[in-house]
């Protein structure tokens, strides 16, 4: 079975740089793939911004004809390649679904939300295996019906013929730059020799020893005792009523097969993680990096504890607290999650004390991208500055996929 790919709200391409093992790139900036997979088709379009920076980084780093800078819903998902893998990172939006208002065209989900983009390609393509990345919070989600959303995707995804096993990740926990938690979700179609092997043992062996994560990101030992067990199927007769009924603990691992689902909370086996004063540019930055005086004073203010009243929408008076930060952001430990808004003045931006002048500054765009363990300037590649930051506050850890592909490219090997 070829090691075909396509990478799905691509950004910056951080599976394909994570897959392939990426470096750096040619003097034309081409990255320099050293990993077996191909990539056959990939997507990336931003509806809110006229000038497509994340595309124009991805197609620049990858040049070629399969670059789609499309929206996904106007897709002709027949026309998408044929693919062993589909990989992506996608928002967590509100996966609600309703019947249409004639009930003989089945269910609709709501408009917008780009889970149903992939559901459809999972229908038509029928991929045998699906990587995804997001929040860790989706399986929490909406905060009115915990699990909701997740429920609806664990269902679309037995509908369409898929076992999954999932689990949420701190980078840091596993020698990774970044305290940043995401949920990461494998499933495997049934046609699979995988499905068919994997289903052979227990849910408690998967989730533990023998599953993907387990390989990669090992665990403490589980009491089986403690796994929590239900079925969508005998109380749910479709998504309708997943969408309006479903509710549910989901831990942070769990397995998914036949429609049963089993959760429960693990424990990493820690290695200690890449440092921030590992990670820092050491022989010198550029003096725009560094806080003035009116700066420090507004970060110690945004930094500081505070109570502040306010009003909420219906004009109610509230006190909003907020505890204290270190002042700085400590070299000896790994970086904080990064969000969209780094680099920009406000709290969640990370302040350090440059290794070299010893003064506070914030990071370098390319001190960002370590942190997400891409290639030096990787988005050096013609957007501004800021875009830049954003676009590592919106990727994933490249080493966290590059640890998975070592037990995806097993398995899809062992499928010949």
């Amino acid at each position: 079975m070829k090691k075909t790919v396509i990478e799905l709200f691509a950004g910056v391409g951080g599976f394909r740089v994570g897959l392939n093992d990426i470096k750096g790139f040619d003097e034309n900036g081409h990255a320099i793939e050293k990993g077996p997979w191909k990539f056959v088709w990939a997507n990336q379009w931003e509806p809110s911004t006229k000038t497509q920076h994340a595309f124009d980084c991805y197609n620049l780093r990858f040049s070629g004809e399969n670059n789609s800078n499309q929206d996904i819903a106007q897709v002709n998902k027949k026309e998408i390649p044929d693919h062993t893998l589909l990989t992506g990172g996608f928002p967590c939006q509100d996966y609600s679904v309703a019947h249409t208002l004639s009930h003989s065209h089945g269910i609709e989900g709501k408009k917008g939300v780009l889970w149903w983009q992939i559901n459809e390609i999972l229908q038509v393509k029928k991929p045998p295996f699906v990587l995804l990345e997001n929040v860790d919070r989706l399986v929490k989600s909406p905060a009115k019906q915990r699990g909701r959303d997740f429920g609806i995707m664990l269902r679309c995804l037995s509908e369409a013929g898929y076992a999954m096993e999932w689990r949420i990740i701190n980078a840091a926990d596993y020698g990774h730059p970044q305290r940043r938690r995401r949920i990461y979700i494998f499933a495997f179609h049934k046609d699979t020799k995988y499905y068919k092997e994997i289903t052979t043992l227990t849910p408690a062996e998967i989730i533990s020893k023998k599953g993907v994560f387990a390989k990669e990101f090992p665990v403490e030992s589980i009491n089986e005792k403690k796994l929590k067990e239900f079925d969508f199927v005998e109380k749910y007769a479709d998504l309708v009523v997943v969408s309006d009924k479903f509710r549910a603990e989901f831990e942070n691992a769990g397995f998914m097969f036949d429609s049963k689902v089993y959760t429960i909370r693990t424990e990493p086996i820690t290695t200690a993680p890449i440092t921030l004063g590992e990670i820092a540019e050491k022989d010198g930055v550029d003096g725009h990096y560094f806080l003035n005086d009116s700066q420090r004073k507004k970060y110690e203010y945004l930094r500081g504890s505070k109570k502040i009243p306010r009003k909420d929408k219906n004009g109610f008076e509230y006190m909003y607290s907020e505890g204290a930060m270190s002042p700085y952001d400590e070299l000896n430990l790994p970086a904080r999650t990064m969000l969209t808004s780094e680099g920009t003045t406000n709290r969640s931006t990370h302040i350090i004390k440059d290794p070299k002048e010893g003064k506070l500054r914030i990071l370098t765009p390319v001190e960002c991208e370590r942190i997400n363990q891409f290639p030096d300037n990787w988005t050096n590649s013609g957007m501004p500055e800021k875009r830049r930051y954003f676009m590592m506050g919106n990727a994933l850890v490249c080493g966290i996929i590059k640890k998975l592909g070592h037990q995806l490219k097993k398995i899809i090997e062992k499928e010949d």
